[in-house]
């Protein structure tokens, strides 16, 4: 079992008014895999503590990680997080957690990569990691999400972006002025226009609330993806940012 470990904020950034990504000192973090998680506990000084599991957003590096949280205005962690969090202050963390919904850095397979809303942090990391190991396996993103105002990372999913790294993003609400193509959720024919065809066999991974991810998962299958080529990790009550 992972043991808890005290991390300090070392710098952060605004993603999105509601969205901040914390750069933490972890003295002895050794790593992770793309796709995993953490847990963070909170302490008050009564000794009372909150918990919860949120993706990493980093590339693996040592002694450092960084998470990107969403503000829940009803949860207990995230307003702390994202509105207290100070640099210098300190929570503890636990992890890396998580073998299923990972990017094996050394297969050549293509990766076609789905995500709604906060899901992309996972992703991100993924992203992030092929740049660090210089992997050549191709990757294919399709982001979804509701305003402009609401993307996470747009510098490095936006003109800059890796060339190995396509980027497709759906806005649900309201498209930037402009755009060609209208806010409409993320279609069949968009998985079938921006992802890779399922006779290159690529692997799947989706991640977003659980509406998202069925429907997303649900379409792939309907594309001939095979179910054991596709990997979801589901958002909600409960669940991670």
């Amino acid at each position: 079992m992972a043991r808890w470990t005290p991390a300090t904020l070392e710098a952060d950034r605004w993603e999105t008014p509601t969205a901040r990504t914390l750069v933490l000192s972890v003295p002895g973090w050794t790593g992770h895999r793309p796709g995993q998680h953490v847990d963070v506990r909170l302490r008050a000084e009564d000794g009372y503590t909150a918990e919860r599991s949120y993706s990493i957003a980093s590339a693996s590096a040592p002694d450092r990680l960084e998470l990107t949280v969403q503000l829940d205005p009803d949860g207990e962690v995230s307003p702390y997080l994202v509105g207290d969090f100070a640099v210098g202050d300190r929570v503890e963390v636990r992890g890396p957690l998580g073998g299923w919904f990972v990017w094996d850095t050394t297969a050549p397979d293509p990766v076609v990569l789905i995500g709604g809303g906060s899901g992309i942090v996972p992703l991100m990391a993924m992203v992030r990691e092929r740049h660090r190991t210089g992997s050549r396996a191709l990757f294919r993103l399709l982001y979804s999400l509701r305003t402009p105002e609401d993307r996470y990372y747009r510098t490095e999913l936006g003109p800059a972006a890796d060339p190995g790294v396509d980027v497709f993003v759906a806005y649900t609400r309201t498209a930037p002025p402009g755009s060609a193509r209208g806010p409409e959720r993320l279609s069949v024919a968009d998985l079938n226009t921006h992802g890779f065809p399922a006779e290159f066999a690529p692997v799947c991974f989706v991640c977003g609330p659980t509406g998202f991810v069925e429907t997303a998962a649900d379409g792939l299958l309907a594309l001939g993806h095979a179910p054991d080529r596709i990997r979801t990790e589901r958002y909600g009550a409960g669940g991670r940012r």
